[in-house]
């Protein structure tokens, strides 16, 4: 619009006696404004808790470069007779041009890394850290807009107080934020790790290793150097990305590893018979592939802060996210008393025996019970059958005081929650995380997790449809589309930042219909009982209304 008036007042001759120096002043002008609003969003989001601010940083940006970039060539075209050998001797010979030139140059790689493809294959910590540029890009501009004027230096001072103040802030928030987690470290003690962070980017498969017939653990690390590029708590898990036949079919997995193992995560994967990204996983994925990873998510986590003791009850695969648990409250000698229960079938699908008998003998506040509910061979001397409220109270004295985790397949973990809670263990005491494997769903529509945390695939829902009820849009929606690829395409704006399920910026309220998400992540309670969703996770399984 600034450039559509312009041309109009220069076709109407009213840019005055010298229209070239008019043109290009105004346009460095919006430049400026451009590149200080831009650096302005951030601070006012926070300040102001509108997250809906977040998605015109980088429109302003694109904005202040197109100024920036017209800037230059109205000079080059009209002042410099498009003579590159005269453009670039006047700008060596003039400072405030060699200035301008350089705040050119700094925004030419941030206009490049602009989009959601670079932000995905840099990394959000390594983007964040180029764009921080923009600060540099800005003073360049301030100051060249500075030393061009002879006399008055209102306007660009204005320019330098405004970058000054957001500055300023920018450094007094990060300085309060470094106190707040140096408070929070030595409240927590030794056992807190690293704040977690989100990345996205792509993991190398370093080794493979075989756990039981059916379950596979998959060691990822860094191509860059030699840690992984994120922090993670323990319980938390990954979302993958992987290209199954063609498509594109995301997954989530529970990090099995320590948080203290800084030079790699595990995700441990039990072959599922009808789970798509499992079978590819043991399949067709060997040491040397690259995989496609979002990470961290989830809240299912025990740093040893929460609670002086723990109790961790696993049904099969579930044992992952208790794993990485164990894994790093032994990492770190931590004192509390540590109660792994764990159901199998049998006494070949006990994954990490030989880790948790070697973990056992090292550390006397670790006591594992394996009890199997399958016919078990007539030396086994462990426990038999189910978990049970008499099995419980046998092993973990005083159970009603303690903080328990629960991971396991739906009904199991339903159950054991009513255990809990009638052994007199608090709700708030009770964490769960559950899924429902592929080889158990029945027919049809399907909206749990699987036992890879992912959605059972679903049936018949090929004519799904999204109606945008604010918007007044409808369209065909299908199962590998998310709501928010659909409000995309259909041109109805959500607003969205990390594309994991983690921000929550994209939730919307459901009105009617049923969705299946592979990350909720960021859904309290409150949402939940709420309809709300997360636009970038839900896919439809049938007609869908959403607010937006």
């Amino acid at each position: 619009m600034p450039v559509a008036l312009l041309g109009w007042d220069a076709w109407c001759g009213r840019l005055g006696a010298n229209p070239a120096n008019f043109a290009i002043r105004t346009t460095g002008l919006l430049a400026l404004i451009f590149l200080v609003l831009s650096l302005a969003v951030t601070p006012a989001s926070r300040i102001t808790g509108w997250g809906w601010l977040g998605p015109f940083r980088r429109m302003l940006g694109l904005y202040a470069f197109f100024h920036a970039a017209l800037h230059f060539f109205l000079y080059f075209w009209f002042d410099r007779s498009a003579s590159v050998r005269d453009t670039a001797s006047e700008i060596w010979l003039r400072p405030y041009l060699l200035v301008g030139a350089v705040g050119l140059g700094l925004m030419v790689p941030l206009a490049a890394t602009s989009t959601d493809r670079m932000i995905r294959r840099l990394g959000p910590a390594r983007w964040k850290s180029l764009h921080r540029l923009a600060y540099v890009a800005a003073a360049a501009g301030a100051l060249h807009f500075y030393l061009l004027v002879k006399a008055d230096v209102t306007r660009p001072a204005a320019f330098a107080a405004a970058l000054g103040v957001l500055l300023g802030y920018r450094l007094v928030a990060h300085y309060l934020r470094l106190r707040a987690d140096a408070r929070k470290y030595r409240t927590a003690g030794p056992a807190a790790p690293s704040r977690p962070t989100f990345w996205a980017g792509k993991l190398r498969v370093a080794r493979v290793f075989v756990e039981t017939p059916e379950v596979r653990t998959f060691r990822l690390a860094s191509g860059t150097g030699p840690g992984l590029p994120f922090d993670f708590a323990p319980g938390q898990y990954l979302n993958l990305s992987l290209v199954i036949d063609g498509v594109r079919v995301r997954r989530s997995y529970t990090i099995a590893s320590s948080p203290t193992r800084v030079g790699y995560c595990e995700i441990t994967v039990k072959r599922e018979d009808k789970g798509l990204s499992s079978r590819h996983l043991h399949d067709a994925v060997r040491a040397g592939d690259w995989i496609d990873v979002q990470a961290p998510a989830g809240r299912f986590t025990f740093t040893g802060a929460e609670a002086g003791s723990v109790v961790l009850i696993a049904g099969g695969v579930g044992i992952t996210p208790l794993m990485s648990k164990v894994r790093y409250l032994t990492d770190l000698s931590w004192p509390g008393e540590i109660y792994l229960i764990f159901s199998a079938k049998t006494e070949d699908e006990i994954i990490f025996r030989s880790e948790l008998d070697a973990l056992r003998v090292r550390h006397p506040n670790l006591h594992v019970t394996v009890t199997l509910t399958r016919s078990a061979r007539p030396d086994w001397a462990g426990e038999r059958g189910r978990v049970t409220p008499d099995l419980l109270t046998r092993v973990v004295p005083e159970i009603a005081s303690r903080r328990v985790h629960v991971c396991g397949p739906t009904e199991m973990t339903d159950s054991t929650r009513e255990m809990l809670l009638g052994l007199g263990v608090p709700a708030g005491s009770v964490h769960v995380e559950s899924f429902t494997s592929p080889s158990r769903s029945a027919a049809g529509p399907v909206v749990q997790a699987t036992a890879d945390r992912s959605p059972v695939p679903i049936e018949g829902a090929a004519d799904a449809t999204v109606t945008f009820a604010r918007s007044g849009a409808t369209t065909l929606a299908s199962t590998n589309r998310t709501v928010l690829e659909v409000a995309e395409a259909s041109g109805v704006a959500i607003n969205y930042d990390c594309r994991a399920g983690i921000c929550g910026q994209c939730k919307v309220k459901l009105l009617s219909g049923r969705v299946v998400m592979d990350a909720e992540d960021a859904l309290d309670a409150a949402d939940r009982a709420a309809g709300v969703i997360l636009s970038c996770q839900a896919r439809c399984v049938d007609h869908v209304i959403v607010d937006a």
